[in-house]
């Protein structure tokens, strides 16, 4: 990662940006050549991404054919208008994200204790507080639906929330974004390390 002062390596923090979101975006290798990105539902659960799917489509006829995938997951938060420095230049402007990128190999995994876990675990996700039956292969479309495994050979992280600027222009930049409309700024704040209250 060329901008080391925004990478991420704590996998607590790591593991709670992909908590944070239920979309990520899966890349496999298409038979014409051409990378295929896919938008799942999705879990990390024990190491690994499951996402559930029909059995059959284009992204699993190139799991098939070539398992290793690349899966990104990124928050957008505040963007960073020419209001803050009129004089910056348009190149200058700013939008500030958490992401991480997963190279790994997916596979789709039998029925079983690992495809049961996985699919009780996108239930927890996708509705937290719920009272829900959980799920058994017992259960109606059960075999039918195929859960796909991915298993992260690297994974890389990234908040980029200007860790190289100074504490002074952080704090102006924080004030900046509580006085503006964005709906992302209060999040962005926090991030960056401030109270909005105390702004």
């Amino acid at each position: 990662m060329r901008r080391k002062h925004s990478e991420v390596t704590d996998m607590q923090e790591i593991e709670r940006i992909l908590s944070a979101t239920n979309i990520g975006r899966m890349a496999t290798s298409g038979s014409d050549g051409y990378p295929y990105v896919t938008p799942v539902n999705f879990v990390f659960h024990e190491g690994n991404i499951y996402f559930h799917c029909a059995p059959l489509g284009e992204k699993l006829d190139n799991v098939a054919r070539d398992p290793h995938v690349c899966f990104e997951v990124d928050i957008p938060l505040a963007y960073l208008d020419a209001s803050f420095e009129p004089d910056r230049r348009g190149c200058r402007l700013h939008q500030f994200y958490h992401c991480v990128i997963i190279r790994g190999e997916a596979s789709i995994l039998p029925n079983g204790p690992v495809k049961t876990a996985a699919l009780n675990a996108l239930v927890a996700k996708h509705e937290p507080g719920a009272a829900m039956e959980p799920l058994t292969e017992d259960l109606p479309g059960y075999a039918g639906c195929n859960v796909v495994q991915i298993r992260p050979v690297t994974m890389s992280a990234k908040s980029d929330l200007h860790q190289n600027k100074t504490p002074e222009v952080l704090l102006s930049l924080a004030r900046h974004l509580k006085r503006g409309s964005e709906p992302a700024a209060l999040d962005t704040i926090r991030a960056m390390g401030f109270n909005p209250d105390d702004l």
